[in-house]
């Protein structure tokens, strides 16, 4: 049987490399700030004061202020929640969907694996951040009411990259579906009568794993840009509430006009979170890969 995901052990790897210490830090940091802006953000996100519009850093506000005198730390800690929010969001559902439709493909094959890797195919072709725009757009910036049910702007952000989180989940995931499927203890399973689906979850899922969460783990890093992407061109978070992407279109009549603290912060705040993902996606793939991790040292040996 191959290999699960392995817990402590994978951790301890983990933090033993540069890289994945540097991103599991900022990535803790975006989390507790987006967890904790109600507690720590030192002024109301939204409230304006002009008295004290444009501000630059200092101790009064440590990151400064903004064209209408609000707290730009704050509104970072605040911005945090919704691209945060719609990264994790949009990865779960893509992890159900993808994973549902490549552990299904890898592991019954034949019609199903070639219709619905035809149409995983189909929705990669089509950029993610187009498809975003002209989907917002049809559908209006606003709360979406669907009977009793109310979807707010991030709500339907998220749903639609899920949607497009589909195709290199399912891809990763009947890679190696496809790989456990032929297994010797999936045809043990079988000849002691267990049925598919407590096969597909008990057995071959938790062969899958390693690979999905490295993917997840980078697509999170993704959807922070897109969320981003569509709040700085009006089609996400609505103004006044904080984003980072808004407070980046914000700063667009203050780049050259010595205000540089509300173009840099919310786009170090960006860089940060989306470097932080990556790192910790590749440090992963390298804890989580034992020809990586075994391969590393012995590379490193032939070259010095």
């Amino acid at each position: 049987m191959s290999d699960t995901v392995r817990g402590p052990g994978t951790v301890s790897t983990l933090l033993r490399r540069p890289a994945g210490l540097i991103g599991a830090t900022l990535v803790a940091i975006v989390v507790l700030a987006a967890l904790l802006a109600p507690w720590i953000a030192p002024a109301d996100p939204v409230m304006v004061n002009l008295a004290v519009k444009l501000q630059p850093p200092g101790a009064a506000h440590w990151l400064g202020t903004d064209q209408t005198g609000r707290d730009l730390l704050s509104r970072i800690l605040w911005g945090a929640r919704p691209s945060l929010a719609v990264g994790l969001v949009a990865v779960l559902i893509g992890l159900v969907g993808g994973c549902g439709v490549g552990l299904t493909a890898g592991y019954y094959r034949g019609l199903w694996a070639q219709a619905s890797m035809r149409v995983m195919d189909g929705l990669t072709s089509i950029p993610l951040l187009i498809w975003a725009i002209a989907v917002i757009g049809i559908v209006g910036v606003g709360p979406v009411h669907i009977g009793s049910l109310t979807l707010p702007n991030e709500a339907k952000v998220a749903l639609l990259i899920g949607l497009f989180y589909m195709p290199p989940l399912a891809r990763v995931t009947y890679g190696s579906a496809l790989v456990e499927a032929a297994s010797d203890y999936v045809r043990a399973r079988q000849s002691q009568g267990a049925g598919d689906v407590a096969i597909l979850v008990g057995d071959v899922l938790p062969n899958c794993l390693s690979p999905v969460i490295v993917q997840a783990t980078l697509l999170v890093a993704v959807g922070i840009i897109v969320e981003a992407s569509l709040s700085f061109i009006g089609l996400g978070v609505e103004p006044p509430n904080p984003s980072w992407g808004t407070m980046l279109a914000d700063a667009r009549s203050f780049v050259f006009t010595g205000q540089w603290w509300m173009s840099v912060c919310p786009g170090a705040a960006i860089s940060a979170s989306v470097i932080g993902f990556n790192l910790l996606g590749d440090a992963l793939r390298d804890a989580l890969d034992p020809r990586r991790s075994h391969g590393a040292p012995a590379l490193s040996g032939l070259l010095g």
